[in-house]
C-alpha cells in the first residue's frame, strides 16, 4: 500500500512538472504560433494602390490598430519626360506619370481616413536598384512622415540586379536617419532576414532595424533569436499567397484576399508606444577567431632538404548555450 501510495504521488508529481513545462512553453512561444488568434496581438494592415478597401467594413474589426502604405517605388517619376526614359518611350513615362499622380493622391487619402479613424500610420518605400540616396530623398517627399508614422524600407531579395543592394540600403537609412533622426523599419522575407542576421558584420545598420518579418506559415518556432533579432516587431502572417476563397487565416472584412495582414508581437497599447521610434536594437557581440596554438616545425624531407613549417590552430567561441550543454 505505501509503495503504491507513493508511486501515485511520484506520478504526480511528474506529470506536474511536464504541466508546468508545457504551461511555460506555450507562453513563451505564443507570438511564434499563430498569434493572430489571440486578441493580445495587435493587427495591422498593409496596401499597396491596386487593394481594394471598404473602409466602413474594415475599421469594425476593432483588432485592426495600424495601416502601413505603400509610398514611393525606387527612383522619382520624370514629369517633363525628357531626356534618357531607361528605354521607355515618352508615351510609356507619361502614363506611369499619371499612374505615379493618382497612387500619390490615394496615399493622402487612405492616410486621412486611417488617421481620423485613430488608426497608426505607416509608409513604406519598395527599394529599387538605384542610386539610394535619391530614393530616400524620394520616399520623404512622397511620404512627408509625421513624427508619430512608421517608416519601412522593404527589400524583397538579396539579387542586387532585381532588388536594392544590402549595401545600397544601408545607405538607403543611414539617409533617413539623417533627415529624420529616426531609423526605418525593415520589411523582408526569411531568406533575406537569415542572410543580413549571418553577415551581421558586414550590415551593422540594417541587422538591427526593427524586423518586419514576411513568412506565410502558422508558425515560426525555432527561427529567433536570428542574429541581432530576438523576435519580429511585426509579422506579415497572411497574403495573397496563402489567402483565397476557401481557407484564409486570417479574412479582413471589406477587403479581397489579396490584402496583407500583419501581427504585432505585441497589444495595441504597446505597439503604439514604440511604432515611430526608429531606434536600432542592441547589437549582440560576433563570435570571433580564437587562436589556441601556434608553432613552428621542421622536418626533412629524403632529399636531405629541411622545410619549415608554422602550425595555427583556431576554434570559434562557443556561445555559452552550448557550453552548458
Amino acid at each position: 500500500m505505501e509503495k503504491r501510495r507513493i508511486t501515485r504521488l511520484g506520478t504526480f508529481f511528474r506529470l506536474a512538472v511536464l504541466l508546468g513545462v508545457a504551461l511555460f512553453s506555450c507562453g513563451a512561444t505564443a507570438r511564434d504560433l499563430m498569434p493572430w488568434k489571440s486578441p493580445d496581438h495587435a493587427l495591422v494592415i498593409d496596401a499597396y494602390e491596386l487593394n481594394i478597401i471598404d473602409w466602413d467594413e474594415m475599421l469594425k474589426d476593432k483588432r485592426i490598430a495600424g495601416f502601413i502604405s505603400k509610398a514611393s517605388d525606387g527612383l522619382p517619376e520624370s514629369f517633363t519626360c525628357t531626356g534618357d526614359h531607361g528605354g521607355d518611350t515618352v508615351a510609356h513615362c507619361k502614363t506611369m506619370w499619371r499612374k505615379y499622380a493618382v497612387s500619390r493622391e490615394l496615399y493622402q487619402t487612405r492616410r486621412l481616413i486611417a488617421r481620423a479613424s485613430g488608426l497608426l500610420w505607416g509608409a513604406y518605400h519598395l527599394a529599387r536598384p538605384g542610386n539610394p540616396v535619391d530614393q530616400a530623398n524620394h520616399f520623404l517627399d512622397y511620404a512627408a512622415p509625421r513624427d508619430d508614422e512608421l517608416m519601412v524600407l522593404d527589400i524583397e531579395g538579396i539579387d542586387p540586379k532585381k532588388y536594392m543592394s544590402l549595401e545600397d540600403a544601408a545607405i538607403f537609412a543611414g539617409h533617413i536617419k539623417t533627415r529624420t533622426g529616426r531609423y526605418p523599419m525593415l520589411y523582408t522575407n526569411h531568406v533575406t532576414a537569415k542572410y543580413i542576421a549571418a553577415n551581421r558584420g558586414r550590415f551593422p545598420i540594417l541587422s538591427r532595424l526593427p524586423l518586419w518579418y514576411a513568412r506565410y506559415k502558422p508558425g515560426i518556432r525555432n527561427v529567433f533569436p536570428m542574429g541581432n533579432w530576438d523576435a519580429y516587431a511585426l509579422w506579415q502572417f497572411s497574403a495573397a499567397a496563402n489567402c483565397g476563397k476557401r481557407r484564409c487565416p486570417y479574412r479582413v472584412a471589406g477587403t479581397l484576399t489579396d490584402i496583407d495582414v500583419n501581427v504585432a508581437a505585441m497589444n495595441a497599447k504597446a505597439l503604439k508606444a514604440v511604432w515611430a521610434k526608429g531606434e536600432l536594437l542592441p547589437e549582440k557581440p560576433l563570435d570571433k577567431p580564437m587562436l589556441i596554438a601556434t608553432g613552428k616545425a621542421r622536418f626533412s624531407s629524403g632529399a636531405g632538404i629541411g622545410v619549415d613549417l608554422m602550425l595555427t590552430g583556431s576554434i570559434r567561441r562557443v556561445s555559452s548555450a552550448l557550453a552548458l550543454r
